[in-house]
């Protein structure tokens, strides 16, 4: 493993509008004043958070499929992040990690936000993706999948050292987003980040941002509150080894499967 460069852009989003928000998001792309190995942009990063899936989806190798795979050739990092995508008439909110030289894997979110009827318009994914980068196993979920440790549980079946949340959490439950991050890095032994968005929907509805970073203590590596912001932070690869090998609480972790 190598120390990893991470990326973290929050901004509000433009409502359903695609095009927009892919212009936006170029010209922040091109903001970042560093090298970096990986950027993670937010849930729905291309609509906002919308159950508007006949109007807004698209197919794979679409308009914002091939900007994400222009973007990462381009900065030469993996670009990752969701937005609506249909396929065989099934609609899925799903995760694309795109890497520079155009390979690609996807993750489809989990567990579907019932309280928004997300369950009743999209199809829910059924595993997770492990990615390799600099020698770092990666594991990307979304938002909601945050609020259940079972299916982030790390274990030597689908061990990794970073996990991420891709999100569009609101303002009033921020304090379970900045608590449960902070949870799942500490019980995984693992880098935990969330990106979530700032501003109002066109539903009203209000983000607060609070993109964080944490180490394998559950320590606060970088907090980016309610601002339009691009962070990008170094994760230290002999840190992470060296609490794993002064605290091995994973050891002693319950053995289980998910049916």
């Amino acid at each position: 493993m190598q120390d990893l460069r991470v990326t973290i852009i929050q901004s509000p989003l433009h409502w359903k509008s695609i095009s927009a928000n892919l212009a936006m998001f170029e010209e922040k792309i091109w903001q970042i004043d560093q090298e970096t190995d990986l950027i993670i942009l937010p849930e729905m990063f291309n609509t906002g958070f919308t159950m508007d899936v006949e109007e807004l989806a698209e197919p794979m190798n679409f308009i914002t499929f091939k900007w994400m795979k222009q973007m990462a050739a381009q900065t030469k990092a993996v670009l990752t992040g969701s937005f609506i995508v249909k396929e065989n008439n099934r609609f899925y909110n799903r995760l694309i990690w795109m890497q520079p030289d155009g390979t690609w894997n996807s993750y489809d979110k989990r567990h579907l936000f019932r309280m928004a009827n997300e369950h009743e318009y999209f199809d829910s994914g059924e595993k997770k993706i492990i990615q390799l980068l600099k020698g770092w196993r990666i594991c990307p979920l979304i938002c909601y999948d945050l609020r259940f440790p079972v299916w982030a549980r790390n274990n030597d079946r689908e061990k990794y050292d970073l996990l991420i949340y891709a999100a569009n959490w609101p303002s009033p439950r921020v304090k379970a987003w900045d608590t449960l991050l902070s949870a799942r890095a500490i019980e995984n032994l693992s880098y935990c980040i969330g990106v979530n968005r700032i501003g109002k929907d066109g539903n009203g509805i209000k983000y607060s941002g609070h993109s964080a970073a944490y180490d394998a203590k559950g320590n606060t590596l970088t907090f980016l509150a309610d601002t339009e912001d691009i962070e990008t932070l170094q994760l230290s690869a002999s840190s992470l080894i060296q609490v794993r090998e002064k605290f091995p609480t994973h050891l002693d972790a319950d053995d289980f499967t998910i049916n």
